[in-house]
């Protein structure tokens, strides 16, 4: 009879013996109950505990909490399975199971590859690679599917789980709305209420997993003025909300106003001391009483050139004003004795770094470079980066798009300010539907995490859909693996994952999905490759020849789908099945796209928005794999601007 002991007495690790009890009865279905106890001065059986119970070394890791440390050695009976904190202790289980062949292909009970065998003799010691590896909410979102992700991110090795806002109705309103699917889907509004309860779920299942807590983001640039940082006001619409927090808005063009409809975008006025004392207030309160929050994320507006123009703000740079008001807020948490670490954003207009200003306490801070607007056709540099970076000039600023650059402001600031940078990354917002089918994606994030390692980042948390498996979940493992093992190739992360999820035949896979990447190229599909910008950015004849052999592409491929359908585990199934729609999809995306290389915008738009609702009658069927609202967002983003008006996000 197999035993677990609990040597370290902590709620993480309970449920670090229940996972590894679960997964044990269903490798082995015949070997009986499995006993968990707290017994730390065990000598057999499972003994779940941290490295330091054990005598082992942990010196390698600069700060126990934040730095995972993995560790197995166990026989056909038991043995240790230990971490460098208890979060770790977890994801040595899974990396324990992992090694005895489990796989989580995708979130849910239907994602899991468990094998039927006895477990073998595994020893496993690591030190992850980037301390930060996670994900924040985006996309269309519903309550089943983010408990199913929080689950999933430790079984593929991840640490951290954000939630964006004060409350994420935005991305619940796009799901439970059933934006970009309303023919095929009946609304279903839910209110502000459910959804912060929704988040005090999220945050609960995180705690039982030990996950870090990041938490915010946009909104401190109003919310302390006393505006919905979410809500909108269309048509230069007005309240008495907005008309009390109008002195505090930026200055911009000689106006105290909204940039565009949405306070989220829009900065405050960050010279008057007294207007800072708003902002350092209301983080200390939410702080004080959100001490579950690891990492309490404090940004200004979600927009670029809208820094205030008055004259007090025009007297330093908005990156100093902001410097100044981190310090001010790091003095306000010191004074109620408050531990929270405050993450700054690296974007927009704070790109550019401080001239003046100094951190003063930069162990308190970190900083999130978020590369919104880089191209995702190349990766991230791994060798070291010589430019000339461009001055700031208020207001008139221009979007980096070379992926180094942002790099490049991130070491600037950190040279300046002593502070550690990790990465908000953007892979699976829209960018994963212009390389759709994820093969040469997930290649070019393998390469952009090994990019960031080499920069000494310390990590990176994507700011992407839940939604992210279709048709299959390459990309966002790789993403994971890479993260905590940069060494490893893409080659041997995609080997391993369509293995185990497509079987003996994966390599047919593999040549599908090259063939694909071949007629629907990824730099065309991101609007680079036009031959008559005039025409439009997607104005490539040459590129209709490519994708009109699509379809034959499909058919011939759809055979070997079909006699795959029914595999021996159900995650294989589900892979399979996943990629039966995949060949609808991809089949209907190129008949669209080959109008639109020939310069036909508005017959294209009206085959795409058909299209849309033709393939969204499956979304139901596949919601916790392929993201709708998300694909409608990528479409407008790009593809149906480009000499079209685009169609309106509502978000």
């Amino acid at each position: 009879m197999f035993k677990i002991n609990k040597i370290t007495s902590h709620p993480v690790v309970d449920f670090a013996a229940e996972e590894l009890k679960k997964y044990l009865r269903m490798m082995m279905p015949d070997a009986g109950e499995i006993i968990i106890k707290y017994a730390p001065d065990a000598t057999d059986g499972f003994r779940l505990g941290l490295m330091a119970d054990f005598g082992l070394d942990t010196s390698d890791a600069l700060d126990l909490f934040l730095d995972d440390i993995l560790y197995v050695d166990t026989d056909s009976e038991g043995g240790i399975i230990a971490g460098s904190n208890e979060r770790s202790i977890l994801l040595s289980v899974y990396k324990y199971l992992t090694l005895n062949g489990c796989r989580w292909l995708f979130p849910g009970i239907d994602g899991e590859f468990i094998p039927v065998k006895n477990v073998a003799p595994t020893k496993y010691r690591k030190l992850a690679d980037c301390r930060y590896r996670g994900q924040c909410n985006e996309g269309a979102e519903f309550q089943p599917n983010m408990m199913e992700a929080i689950d999933y991110a430790p079984k593929i090795g991840m640490n951290i789980f954000m939630i964006e806002f004060l409350n994420p109705h935005a991305y619940y309103d796009s799901y439970y709305n059933h934006m970009f699917n309303e023919k095929n889907r009946e609304a279903e509004p839910v209110t502000l209420e459910t959804v912060l309860q929704w988040k005090r779920q999220c945050e609960v299942e995180m705690a039982k997993r030990g996950l870090q807590f990041h938490d915010m983001g946009h909104g401190w640039a109003t919310w302390p003025f006393g505006m919905d940082p979410d809500k909108r006001y269309p048509n230069g619409e007005t309240d008495e909300a907005l008309e009390a927090a109008r002195p505090y808005l930026a200055l911009v063009n000689g106006k105290r106003q909204l940039k565009g409809d949405r306070p989220m975008y829009t900065n405050f006025c960050m010279g008057p001391k007294e207007n800072r004392e708003k902002v350092v207030k209301c983080v200390g309160d939410y702080a004080e009483k959100n001490t579950n929050v690891d990492y309490l994320h404090v940004w200004l507006g979600d927009s670029l050139n809208y820094s205030c123009e008055c004259e007090v703000c025009q007297q330093k740079t908005h990156s100093d004003w902001y410097v100044i008001l981190l310090n001010e807020i790091d003095e306000e948490l010191t004074a109620r004795n408050l531990p929270t670490r405050i993450v700054l954003a690296c974007c927009y207009d704070s790109i550019y770094s401080p001239e003046v200003e100094r951190l003063n306490n930069p162990d308190r801070f970190s900083l999130l470079v978020a590369p919104i607007t880089r191209s995702y056709c190349d990766p991230v540099t791994q060798e070291p980066i010589e430019m000339e970076l461009p001055k700031y000039q208020r207001n008139k600023n221009a979007h980096p798009t070379n992926p180094a650059e942002p790099v490049a402001h991130a070491e600037d600031w950190a040279r300046k300010c002593g502070i550690k940078v990790l990465v908000y990354e953007y892979h699976f917002w829209v960018n994963q539907y212009y390389e759709v089918t994820g093969h040469r994606f997930a290649e070019l994030i393998n390469l952009d995490i090994k990019g960031y390692h080499a920069h000494k980042f310390g990590g990176v948390i994507e700011d992407g859909s839940q939604r992210s498996f279709f048709p299959n979940g390459l990309p966002f493992y790789t993403y994971a693996q890479t993260l905590f093992d940069s060494s490893l190739s893409f080659e041997e992360i995609r080997d391993d994952y369509y293995k185990t999820a497509y079987g003996e035949d994966y390599m047919e896979v593999v040549a599908f999905m090259k063939k694909l990447v071949e007629c629907m190229d990824h730099r065309y599909f991101t609007g680079q490759s036009s031959l008559n910008p005039k025409v439009g950015a997607y104005y490539n004849p040459p590129m209709a020849e490519k994708l009109r052999r699509v379809p034959e592409i499909v058919a011939e491929f759809r055979p070997f789908v079909e006699s795959h359908k029914n595999m021996p585990y159900r995650a294989q199934t589900v892979a399979y099945r996943l990629l039966n729609y995949f060949l609808e999809f991809v089949e209907g995306y190129s008949k669209f796209m080959v109008i639109k290389s020939l310069g036909g915008a508005k017959e294209a738009k009206e085959m795409c928005m058909k299209f849309m609702d033709d393939f969204g009658r499956h979304e139901i069927a596949i919601e916790r794999y392929y993201d709708q609202r998300n694909f409608g967002a990528a479409m407008n983003w790009r593809i149906l601007k480009s000499n079209e008006e685009p169609m309106n996000l509502g978000i």
